[in-house]
Formats: C-alpha cells, sequence, structure tokens
C-alpha cells in the first residue's frame, strides 16, 4: 500500500502544502484531548510511519524526532477537561482540530483529515476512514499527538501522583480507577466521563 497515494492525488491537483491532521485522547477519564496538524515535503518518504497505536512507545519517540526535525510544518493543540465538560468530546476534538490547523506557521492548503466528521475547516479537505494507516501525513499527525499527549500525562503523573498517569495516561484502566475511588477526582478529571461505576457506587 502506498502511504502517499492522497498526499499525490492532490499534489497533481496544483496543492502545495497538504497537512495531516489527527486526534487523540478521545477516550480517557482524564487529560486533554490532542489534535496535530504535519506538513511533510512532498515526496519524502519515511521508513517505519505507521498509526501510533500500533507503534511501541520507543518507536513512536524516535519517529516524533524524525518528524519535528523534517516536516515542513507541524502544530499541536489542547483542549482542556474543563471544554470537554462544557462542549462535549466530540466538539472537542472539532476545535483541538481547528487549534492544530490555525497554528501551523505554514499555512496549509490542503487537509488530510483521520474519520469521517466532517469538521466546517475553511481550507479544502478529504476525511479518510482509517487514514493513519493509509496517508503518511495523517500518521505523523497521529504520531506527534500522541507523543506529546503522553508526555504531558506523564508530566502530570507528578503532579497527581495519586492516579498512576504515567502508566495509563489517563485511560480507565484498574490501576486509575482504584486511584480515583480512594482519592476522590483532580482538576484533570473529565467530569461528564466519570460515572458512578467508576466511583465504585451502586446505584
Amino acid at each position: 500500500m502506498d502511504m502517499l497515494s492522497y498526499e499525490k492525488k492532490y499534489l497533481n491537483q496544483g496543492y502545495q502544502a497538504i497537512a495531516g491532521v489527527d486526534e487523540v485522547g478521545r477516550g480517557p477519564l482524564a487529560g486533554p484531548v490532542c489534535a496535530a496538524a504535519v506538513i511533510l515535503p512532498a515526496g519524502l518518504v519515511i521508513e517505519g510511519i505507521n498509526d501510533s497505536k500500533k507503534l511501541t512507545e520507543k518507536k513512536r519517540e524516535a519517529l516524533y524526532d524524525i518528524i519535528a526535525k523534517e516536516a515542513v510544518a507541524w502544530s499541536v493543540a489542547y483542549v482542556e477537561p474543563e471544554i470537554i465538560d462544557e462542549i462535549n468530546i466530540r466538539q472537542a476534538t472539532h476545535r483541538a482540530m481547528q487549534m492544530a490547523v490555525d497554528g501551523l506557521n505554514v499555512p496549509a492548503d490542503f487537509l488530510l483529515v483521520d474519520g469521517n466528521d466532517h469538521i466546517p475547516f475553511t481550507v479544502d479537505s478529504e476525511y479518510i476512514i482509517k487514514g493513519d494507516a493509509n496517508s503518511q501525513s495523517i500518521a505523523a499527525a497521529s504520531i506527534m499527538a500522541k507523543v506529546s499527549r503522553d508526555r504531558y500525562m506523564v508530566e502530570m503523573d507528578a503532579v497527581y501522583p495519586q492516579y498512576g498517569f504515567a502508566k495509563h495516561k489517563g485511560y480507565g484502566t484498574q490501576l486509575h480507577m482504584e486511584g480515583i475511588r480512594s482519592a476522590g477526582l483532580c482538576p484533570l478529571h473529565r467530569r461528564s466521563f466519570i460515572t458512578a461505576k467508576v466511583l465504585g457506587k451502586h446505584e
């Protein structure tokens, strides 16, 4: 499979700054949702690039450094838990993606976006289901978002050590739920995601 087929398609149509856009962190009980936008040089092939979830942490970290060095432009944006609670996770994800695109220091003239959610970007775009496995630009954005969010959650582990954020990055593991039950909630928690089941209470 050619991970550059979508990029080639739009380069051939005259677009010059094609950005891949993806997000991570829709599902966790704590922490921000994070999106990234990445414009790679036309024709560049980065060996080993793939959907960030399919890569080891060590491989993601190595690819992060390569992408950061080689990209024409890249940007990462976060939407915090209190905003997720206020506007819901879908709208928060849209906002993070828009912020990531807006944060590029070289404006994109076309977007390749993971998924099929149809955010009203002002730039021409195509949505690609499983885009992070089919487009190198989207895969690069997936890696930048995942590594950035994971690093942030490791930093937050030092601030809120009672939850084990460095291990699970805010996802609803047994360790995390036990931490919530013993210590209660912290400012990183998405209150709208915390159910009676998570808290260990019965209806």
